[in-house]
């Protein structure tokens, strides 16, 4: 359910075409936060045009729409942010691995878990500058920070977590 509010909330940006979403989708809040495919996008733009939470307010040629959000959806996208995110099956990759890392042989695991260091502390590069540059730029919103300085605070853990877990590693191969 979550694409329904990841594209009200881009919406509620600007006014955009399906093809403008997908590119948000794989440039921005695709890498950090929520995927979506061409083929999840269009559908759910076709709903949300049903259920009168967006509107068509231009249409081009070869049947290229723009999508804005109407006053029901700003209504719909406030609601689920007070809300809060729903509990939702568990289904967590990252915690997965880190479940069953540990049954590789030895040598495996560490190779393994430095890779999971280096990623953790290339995307905390990254977060940090993209956080740095948000929060510089004076943005009327903040919410592009908030959502870069969650991913420094998520991958300083998973830095930390892959640290912690060589250092156990190496102690079990002395």
């Amino acid at each position: 359910m979550s694409i329904r509010y990841a594209l009200l909330g881009l919406l509620r940006d600007r006014p955009a075409t399906g093809y403008d979403l997908t590119q948000r989708f794989a440039e921005g809040i695709g890498r950090y936060a929520w995927s979506a495919k061409h083929s999840q996008i269009y559908p759910e733009l076709r709903k949300l045009t049903d259920e009168g939470l967006i509107e068509v307010v231009e249409e081009g040629s070869r049947g290229k729409r723009v999508y804005a959000l109407t006053g029901p959806g700003h209504t719909e996208l406030r609601g689920w942010l007070l809300r809060g995110p729903e509990p939702g099956t568990v289904r967590n990759p990252v915690l997965l691995w880190m479940f069953l890392v540990g049954r590789l042989d030895p040598a495996d695991a560490t190779r393994a878990l430095e890779g999971v260091e280096k990623h953790a502390v290339d995307m905390l590069a990254e977060l940090t500058e993209t956080y740095e540059s948000l929060t510089a730029d004076g943005e009327d919103s903040p919410a592009g920070a908030y959502a870069a300085k969650f991913g420094v605070f998520s991958y300083e853990s998973v830095r930390d977590w892959a640290r912690w877990a060589l250092a156990e590693q190496r102690k079990r191969q002395e």
